[in-house]
């Protein structure tokens, strides 16, 4: 991708005014071009900071959000990491950059076929598309050093707690309603679950079984 060097200064310079300061999350959303995961009638905006609309009627998450979540995450490069809400694919594409390897699942379909394809395009390739329902998470692959919600659930879900390892981070969204929600971040330790609320937020839904 060959986008305009002016723009990427100011893309990089929203996300810093934004808060983001991690010099790997940084470059990482630097690194990854916005263009391919967005849809034709939006890519003149792809560097906004604004949720863009995708298909299946789910968005692409502002970038600023996207920053600090990943920032939110503190990904080494030797962790596992899952996601739940592939989406177009960009959030696993920013992850990609600073996990060993990245799992995210996608309840709908054609998203996931995207999004895979749009990463093989990439040559990402630590990055595994699940097709599922994300809310059981992926017990086969478990436990994992750090698990990403992009997708706003009533209550951290607990199952998805148990497939975190001791010492690691799960971030996410979480609200009763598509008004009210919190970005929120817990560490589990030996002695328990530690939560931070991070800022409020708007996501679509966490839902149940496959589209």
């Amino acid at each position: 991708m060959n986008t305009p060097v002016e723009t990427l200064m100011q893309y990089i310079l929203m996300l810093k005014n934004n808060g983001v300061s991690d010099t790997r999350v940084l470059q990482a959303m630097e690194l990854i071009p916005r263009e391919p995961f967005t849809t034709p009638a939006f890519l003149s905006r792809a560097y906004e900071d604004t949720a863009l609309p995708i298909a299946s009627g789910q968005t692409l998450s502002q970038p600023s959000v996207v920053a600090k979540m990943t920032q939110a995450l503190d990904v080494g490069p030797r962790h596992k990491v899952l996601e739940i809400g592939t989406g177009t694919g960009f959030q696993a594409a920013v992850l990609s950059q600073l996990a060993r390897r990245v799992y995210t699942i996608e309840r709908f379909a054609d998203l996931a076929r995207n999004a895979n394809q749009t990463l093989l395009d990439l040559e990402l390739v630590n990055v595994t598309v699940i097709t599922g329902d994300g809310s059981h998470g992926l017990p086969t692959q478990s436990p994992f050093d750090r698990i990403i919600l992009t997708a706003a659930a009533e209550d951290p879900p607990a199952n998805l707690l148990a497939q975190l390892k001791e010492g690691g981070i799960m971030v996410l969204p979480v609200g009763q309603s598509s008004t009210v929600q919190t970005l929120i971040k817990i560490t589990k330790t030996d002695t328990g679950l530690e939560y931070e609320e991070l800022e409020d937020v708007r996501f679509v839904p966490l839902l149940a079984g496959l589209a």
